[in-house]
């Protein structure tokens, strides 16, 4: 594990990245001193959700390629597809079935290949996504392993007889899950709710399953699983594609003497008490087959990814995932501190603390703010009156940083959460058990917003999987493309600059004015002119420190229209919820 380097007062940041270049790559290219990752701009597409080629209401792989040329206009040069894999959509995907197939729903192998195709032609990279902590209970291995205790396969997963509920202290969780007079070994629960146990007579034993009962957990601790899940993904490398995001990764192992977790304060969604993962989750094992599984990837051509969903506390802990130079983990832990810690708000000290934060890492930085799993950041930051203004804010946080940046299907054109007003209207199973304190995750997967037409030009289908959001008239492509002061229009700005500018693209990371409380600026050096950017997290004009870039600047990139007019920072204010990015004139 590398040593985290912390600078007493943060007034700058030590640059652990690739030297600046005279000349930036193009767009899906990369070199041994700085692979085409190391660039990235990474675009989560959830496949039910992005277009609907066949009019059956759900989302797959035809409607991605058609689309690829809106992705490519944009500017995005990497593609996170969310598991297409056969699945009985339990946990829509993430319950794998099959490893090496694509659902039929989604299309085919024919289409996946054409899908990869088309998208080298434009210089996109493909991710898939890897669930290695579990299988659908659908899946031949587990099938195989719940008929008996004697068969090839019967320790696979994470079995257990459980203890004689007789006389034991048991859990509330336990208590509800008692059969044969044996109850659950613990008090794990369900990331979903209940107890993680379920019995199964066959076996007359219970299986693990840290997420939903139709999600077995894996015994990593049995060699031959680690060579399946290897295999598996040795399949798709062999396909050419171009590294995977990889799911749950910290919950791979648990504790062998499964002892209980500790109780902390206060209940879940389900009225169930919080526990402490510390017996089930993050355990040390997951690095050496993290070591593993990187020494794996890197011995295939074309400078493969891995990407780790890694949500962490601190910065610290998420430099662990790295690794070391000697043994390497992942290519790009998420840092997700950014756009999902428990604090994390519109604010200037917040983001400026994160963005600091995530330059101790000893590897490139990943930053996060959207994903499939939390409603969308123009809610969690907006104001309901400011919310394109403060998200263009954001957007120039993630866009101009020195980091790889992952945005979400729909947040360039700030697409909103559409979170279910009934019970009986919810689709996502959590939201189901955990109504009305967790409505689910529905709201953040919506189809995509192409046009004001019908279905908003997802699907010819008026019955898609979930309702379209009624404000897809006034927010949507079509429109935002032909609009310059579009939240859309000032991605594809940004993210231009960022792929062109030397300095955006390889420049150190520099914070200034470090102890504003409404204005967050920091210099990126590279190339023959520094890049300054500003951003206001306030609702009122402020004005800013003197010696931020004397004489003349030029606007590269402004969100308030006066902007481009301003010649000089001196005596300037920076408006109300305004990103303004300059270089010297």
């Amino acid at each position: 594990m590398g040593m985290v380097r912390r600078l007493a007062g943060m007034a700058c940041v030590v640059w652990l990245g690739s030297a600046a270049i005279a000349a930036p790559a193009p767009p899906g290219t990369g070199t041994a001193a700085a692979p085409w990752w190391q660039h990235a701009l990474v675009y989560e597409i959830y496949p039910r959700s992005f277009g609907d080629s066949n009019g059956d209401g759900v989302g797959d792989l035809n409607g991605i390629t058609a689309h690829l040329d809106d992705l490519q206009k944009l500017g995005v040069d990497t593609l996170w597809i969310a598991p297409m894999y056969p699945s009985p959509q339990a946990d829509f995907g993430y319950d794998i079935a099959d490893y090496e197939a694509i659902d039929p729903q989604y299309g085919n192998m024919a289409d996946f290949d054409r899908l990869q195709a088309e998208a080298k032609k434009r210089h996109l990279h493909v991710v898939l996504d890897m669930v290695m902590n579990h299988t659908s209970d659908k899946h031949t291995w587990f099938l195989a392993s719940a008929a008996s205790r004697d068969n090839p396969k019967a320790d696979w997963y994470v079995w257990n007889d459980g203890i004689d509920a007789a006389g034991a202290t048991l859990s509330a969780v336990q208590k509800r899950n008692i059969h044969d007079g044996k109850a659950p070994p613990n008090n794990w629960e369900s990331v979903f709710g209940g107890s993680a146990w379920q019995w199964v007579p066959a076996r007359k034993q219970f299986y693990y399953h840290r997420f939903y009962v139709q999600q077995p957990d894996l015994n990593w601790r049995n060699p031959a699983v680690e060579k399946a899940m290897f295999g598996a993904i040795r399949f798709w490398l062999d396909r050419g594609v171009d590294g995977f995001r990889l799911d749950a990764i910290s919950t791979l192992f648990e504790d062998p003497r499964l002892r209980n977790d500790p109780i902390r304060s206060g209940t879940n969604a389900q009225g169930e008490p919080n526990l402490q993962s510390l017996y089930s989750d993050k355990l040390p094992e997951v690095h050496g087959v993290m070591r593993r599984l990187r020494a794996m990837v890197d011995a295939y051509p074309g400078q493969r990814v891995l990407i780790g969903e890694t949500y962490e506390p601190d910065i610290a802990q998420l430099d662990a995932w790295y690794g070391t130079k000697d043994a390497p983990e992942l290519h790009l832990p998420m840092n997700l501190q950014l756009g999902f810690g428990w604090q994390a708000s519109f604010d200037a000290r917040w983001f400026r603390t994160r963005l600091q934060e995530s330059q101790q890492v000893h590897g490139q930085p990943l930053l996060v703010v959207d994903n499939h799993d939390n409603p969308r950041s123009i809610d969690r930051f907006g104001d309901g009156q400011h919310d394109v203004a403060r998200a263009k804010v954001v957007a120039a946080a993630l866009l101009t940083s020195r980091a790889v940046a992952l945005t979400y299907y729909g947040a360039p054109i700030g697409m909103t959460t559409a979170t279910p007003t009934r019970v009986e209207d919810v689709r996502d199973p959590v939201g189901i058990t955990g109504w009305p304190k967790d409505k689910g995750r529905d709201g953040e997967r919506t189809p995509m917003q192409w046009t004001a037409g019908p279905q908003a030009g997802f699907s010819t289908n008026p019955h898609t999987w979930l309702p379209v959001n009624p404000n897809h008239v006034t927010i949507n492509v079509a429109d935002e493309s032909a609009r310059p002061d579009s939240l859309l229009s000032w991605h594809r700005q940004l993210i231009a600059l960022r792929r062109d500018n030397p300095a955006l693209r390889d420049g150190a990371m520099r914070f200034l004015d470090t102890d504003n409380p409404d204005v967050l600026v920091y210099r990126r050096d590279g190339g023959d002119r520094p890049v300054l950017v500003m951003l206001n997290f306030s609702g009122k004009a402020q004005p800013l420190a003197k010696g931020l870039m004397p004489g003349k600047v030029r606007t590269l990139a402004g969100s308030d229209a006066s902007l481009p007019a301003t010649a000089t920072l001196e005596g300037a204010r920076l408006p109300a919820y305004a990103a303004w990015v300059v270089t010297p004139d």
